[in-house]
């Protein structure tokens, strides 16, 4: 780490002695218009070229000069449609501005041989959706999974050589933010003209330049003709048995403004709510650096089949969304986005749960009858100001999430219900300001405010545990409650210093958290009285905690741009403290941390890099770790805390290598990390057929972690076909807790995945897609074989075009599962589906059938540390569905 540090600092002073100056200028036409991608460059007297950059849309640029003689040195101007023109440099102060006159333009032929071809402008690569796109294909979504070098995820996550997308923009405007998932789902293929990728990616145009960025953005250019009007679709669908699937939406894309509207419902099992997913929300949590408490109790219901959405929801669900932006002023927007999701799932299932101990195995079963009754209302506003040497933004949020489940139950032999009732609400306001100052120095001013409750009740209706939680008295019922009303600020100025050497920004803030856990347990006699829990089962703890920090962050890029190294150092200073009176409890800590951290970047060739970074960061606990009362977290599970506030640090290295040659549409990317954490706590668990008890001690525990993955993509042009292929590995060792005995583990999971795209002919196109990953658990104590669990997933499908404007499609699904000391599993599932287009009326016909086996019931297994899950699921069978989507 001294050694990493000390080499950065040395690259910051060597740049201290190297100088550089810049010559700026405008480029005009003879009407004084501005304009915008013409090409400057500034060559030597024996016509080598020194540097060369475009102009932007205000027709101005900049160029940077070496610290050499400029004698002889000429400025070249040049843009399609206008004359070439040449200045002499005589002054590196002196602004060169030039006058282009037009020139006639005389075009040779061109011959088209059909393939497809990627153009790279700058940091831009552009593809062009027809060259990937066929009669087939619907929306965005569909041709964006067909691009070399693009993967789209099984969530709608966009990746771009191996790099998650941190922002989606439509021509250049961020309607969506990370929800880009509406945008894929909904855009038609026929009204987008190009897929951009924009690696080094800063929308801020304040810090353009002046802050180095790795984030890669995805912007999709709309056709001209697709501008003008208003777009969308209007579907009516019905079928077998007692199935529904309706949709409407608008669109329009225009300068001044955008907007994604639509209504859909459907019982078909697909889930609206994964439109709205929130892509980046990981990120967001990092950067405002609040523990929002999160739900508490559940219904202990077990996870969702390994299986595409659609084969397994019983859902009847609606969503209304509204998306628009509207571009006021010069560079200012503003925009809304809404949505309100209602929904009624329902999941039956039998499972088998064992954990494998060395005081001896401890098993159950469970069956349910879940129904559950999701609702979310989200309300966003907000208004930009983007501009070169200013920018703001305020952004207001307000969510709204009522939850309702009713469970039927039977473990082990005992029947009974359960109620669990959750109203999440949460308010906010983020606030941003930039400004640059006369000198180029730029200042920064953030304010975030935010408010939460997330109130709870579970209600499980029988006298389970009554040893334990009715002085072995029967008695009827158990209700659990719980609130965690939160409130969160954060408040930081920054200033920014932008030289030719380093750019330093220094910032330094306050933020304050306070949040409160209030919860009782009670228990339901025989003769209907309430009455609390014969264990310690009731909090009212406070917690406060407020930290102040500073940080200084030092930037700096080669003249070549080849290598870009940033060194990161904040300083925290955090004070805590809470207290529960009915336990005694009041406690204050106070902690300083230093968090430092380095990213080196080196260009190894023109489109390729190597990159390296390093963080140390040390964490306190949230309220979670501290309260003393328990909490019946779900039917079988009770947690409580007996230990002081977890301390953590967590050092992270990774090593990247991203490659790519464009021209052959050929994308290479390997990454390579480390990660480990050290705790001063651990959770122990003491587990029973019918209950488990959770406890927070202080112990010392490591958590370590390897990743290796590797990621490969290539179009090969004489196939028309896009193959990809990927290898990852990954190791963890981490410590359990469980029935008084400390258990080392030591997982290792191996995956490969490998598939093509392929335009077999004009009118056939077949795409397949396999997964395998082998998974291995295995603790030191025990002397046994390894748990190994195995799974092959195949994905095919053909689609085809017999006659104009009639598509067939035919998709299959294979799934093999093995698990140690287990039967095999296997299920193939199958669909079909018949597209008509009536070109005069603008609409399709489609009639389609999906599980065409009609597989009633799914059976999976899981593996995790030392538990062996098996469960059985009933899915929806055979669904036979008609339907008509008018195109306008």
């Amino acid at each position: 780490m001294k050694l990493t540090i000390l080499l950065i600092l040395s690259l910051f002073l060597m740049k201290q002695g190297t100088a550089q100056s810049q010559i700026q200028g405008h480029v005009k036409d003879l009407k004084g218009k501005a304009i915008n991608s013409a090409t400057v460059t500034l060559k030597s007297g024996d016509g080598k070229i020194i540097a060369y950059t475009r102009s932007d849309e205000k027709g101005a640029y900049q160029l940077k000069v070496p610290a050499v003689p400029t004698n002889g040195f000429s400025l070249e101007v040049s843009s399609l449609g206008y004359k070439r023109e040449i200045l002499p440099v005589t002054d590196r102060t002196k602004s060169y501005d030039f006058v282009l006159n037009e020139s006639a333009i005389d075009l040779p032929t061109v011959v088209v041989n059909n393939r497809p071809r990627l153009k790279v402008d700058g940091d831009t690569l552009n593809y062009k959706l027809s060259d990937f796109s066929n009669k087939q294909d619907r929306v965005l979504g569909d041709v964006l999974k067909k691009m070399p070098g693009i993967e789209v995820a099984t969530d709608g996550r966009i990746s771009y050589n191996g790099k998650n997308i941190s922002n989606f923009y439509i021509d250049g405007d961020n309607l969506l933010d990370d929800k880009y998932n509406i945008a894929t789902k909904s855009i038609p293929k026929e009204a987008v003209d190009k897929v951009q990728v924009i690696q080094n990616d800063q929308p801020i145009k304040v810090l353009r330049n002046k802050m180095h960025s790795d984030d890669v953005a995805l912007n999709i250019t709309i056709k001209d003709e697709a501008k003008i009007k208003l777009i969308g679709q209007a579907s009516l669908g019905a079928g077998l048995p007692n199935r529904f699937d309706e949709n409407i939406n608008g669109m329009m894309f225009n300068k001044k403004y955008k907007g994604i509207n639509y209504l859909k419902a459907n019982n078909i099992g697909n889930d609206p709510a994964r439109e709205i997913t929130s892509h980046n929300f990981s990120e967001l949590k990092d950067r405002l650096n609040n523990n929002k408490p999160g739900t508490i109790l559940s219904t202990g219901a077990a996870g969702v089949p390994d299986l595409p959405q659609n084969r397994y929801l019983f859902n009847r669900a609606a969503l209304l969304n509204v998306n628009n932006l509207f571009n006021l002023k010069k560079d200012i927007q503003l925009k809304t986005n809404l949505y309100y999701l209602l929904d009624r799932q329902q999941r039956d299932y039998d499972k088998f749960t064992e954990y494998y101990l060395p005081s001896g195995n401890v098993s159950f079963t469970e069956k349910q009858s879940n129904t559950s009754k999701p609702n979310q209302f989200r309300a966003q506003a907000s208004l930009n100001m983007n501009r070169e040497k200013s920018y703001l933004n305020n952004t207001f949020i307000s969510n709204y999430n009522p939850m309702k489940y009713q469970v039927g139950l039977n473990t082990n032999g005992t029947p009974f219900g359960q109620q669990l009732q959750q109203k999440a609400f949460d308010v906010s306001n983020e606030f941003s300001y930039l400004n640059t100052l006369k000198n180029g120095n730029i200042y920064n001013l953030y304010s975030y405010l935010s408010y939460s409750s997330q109130p709870e009740k579970l209600q499980v209706n029988s006298g389970l545990n009554e040893d334990q939680l009715n002085h072995g008295i029967p008695y009827s019922a158990l209700i659990q409650t719980s609130n965690t009303p939160a409130y969160f600020t954060n408040t930081y100025l920054s200033f920014k210093k932008v030289s030719s050497g380093i750019i330093q920004t220094y910032k330094t803030g306050f933020s304050f958290q306070a949040q409160q856990l209030n919860s009782t347990l009670n228990t339901i006699q025989e003769d209907s009285q309430i009455q609390p829990a014969a264990i310690e089962a009731f909090n009212n703890l406070k917690w406060k905690r407020s930290n102040l920090y500073t940080e200084g962050l030092y930037e700096y890029e080669t003249e070549d741009e080849k290598l870009k190294a940033s060194l990161s150092i904040p300083l925290s200073y955090q004070y805590i403290h809470y207290r529960d009176p009915g336990y005694a409890l009041d406690q204050k800590m106070n902690k300083f941390f230093v968090n430092p951290g380095v990213r080196l970047k080196y260009q190894t060739g023109v489109e390729n890099y190597l990159q390296f970074s390093y963080a140390l960061k040390n964490e306190l606990g949230t309220m979670d770790d501290v309260y003393r009362g328990a909490i019946l977290k779900n039917y079988r599970s009770l947690y409580a805390n007996n230990a002081p506030l977890s301390e953590q640090k967590n050092h992270t290295a990774a090593l990247t290598f991203n490659y790519r040659k464009a021209i052959t549409m050929f994308f290479f990317n390997l990454q390579a990390s480390y990660s480990r954490i050290n705790l001063n706590t651990i959770s122990s668990s003491i587990l029973t057929d019918n209950l488990q008890q959770r406890i927070v001690l202080p112990y010392d525990n490591n958590i370590s972690a390897y990743n290796l993955a590797g990621n490969v993509s290539k179009y090969w042009f004489e196939l028309r076909t896009t193959f990809s292929m990927g290898l990852s590995w990954s190791q963890s060792m981490n410590n359990q807790f469980q029935n008084n005995t400390l258990l080392p583990y030591k997982a290792i999971n191996n995956g490969i995945k490998a598939g093509f795209q392929s335009k077999i002919s004009k009118n056939t196109n077949l795409n397949y897609g396999v997964n395998y990953n082998l998974m291995e658990s295995k603790s030191s104590v025990n002397q046994e074989e390894p748990i190994k669990y195995k799974q092959l997933r195949q994905q095919a499908e053909l689609s085809f075009m017999p006659i104009d404007d009639l598509f067939l499609n035919l998709s299959a699904e294979h799934l093999y599962t093995k698990q140690s000391g287990q039967g095999r599993l296997s299920y193939l599932f199958s669909d079909l589906s018949a597209r008509y287009k009536v070109n005069k009326i603008n609409t399709d016909f489609e009639l389609g059938i999906s599980n065409l086996g009609n597989i009633k019931t799914y059976r999976t297994v899981y593996l995790s540390s030392n538990a062996f899950t098996s469960g059985t699921y009933e899915i929806p069978g055979r669904i036979a569905m008609l339907k008509a989507t008018l195109t306008f």
